[in-house]
């Protein structure tokens, strides 16, 4: 599948991606703020329920460097991430978050978990999101998930409805 955002590679994240991960949250007012802890426990391999966590890496060709096609390197700058949970048959998203947004970074994690998901015995996957964060809703929407629910005054600080969202794996 074509991704709008050839410039980003998705990968899986490693410990050395935590700083950034956190830092990049920390950015976000919609993002969850998490603890380091909580972070490297979704690295864990080991750790129940097992959690998939991504992150999406500018290639030497998004910086702007004069590279031809035979040469690319990846410049190896985080510019997202996303954590899910993996109870089979279903998986949750529990975090996403993108540096710079509207670029198809976000698109393009969310494909690589789907396709993830898609090699395990998952067949659905679930989100809740602020209910104010068109950003997120459009690019779900986008992403084939559709309204489940609501969850009313889930969120503080300022308190609003958390949208719960799946859509089918395949």
């Amino acid at each position: 599948m074509t991704s709008p955002v050839p410039e980003v590679r998705v990968r899986r994240m490693c410990a050395a991606d935590l700083d950034r991960a956190m830092e990049i949250a920390a950015g976000l007012r919609d993002a969850p703020h998490w603890p380091r802890a909580a972070y490297a426990a979704a690295l864990n391999p080991e750790s129940a329920p097992r959690r998939i966590a991504l992150v999406a890496e500018e290639t030497a060709k998004s910086t702007g460097q004069n590279l031809s096609a035979s040469d690319e390197t990846e410049s190896g700058r985080v510019v997202g991430f996303l954590i899910a949970v993996v109870v089979e048959p279903e998986a949750e998203l529990e975090s996403i978050a993108v540096a710079r947004q509207r670029r198809g970074t976000g698109w393009r994690l969310m494909q690589t978990l789907v396709e993830q998901l898609g090699l395990a015995d998952v067949s659905r996957i679930f989100l809740e999101v602020r209910a104010s964060n068109q950003a997120a809703l459009g690019l779900y929407q986008v992403l084939g998930f559709s309204e489940t629910g609501r969850r009313r005054a889930y969120y503080a600080d300022p308190v609003e409805d958390a949208v719960l969202m799946s859509r089918p794996v395949r």
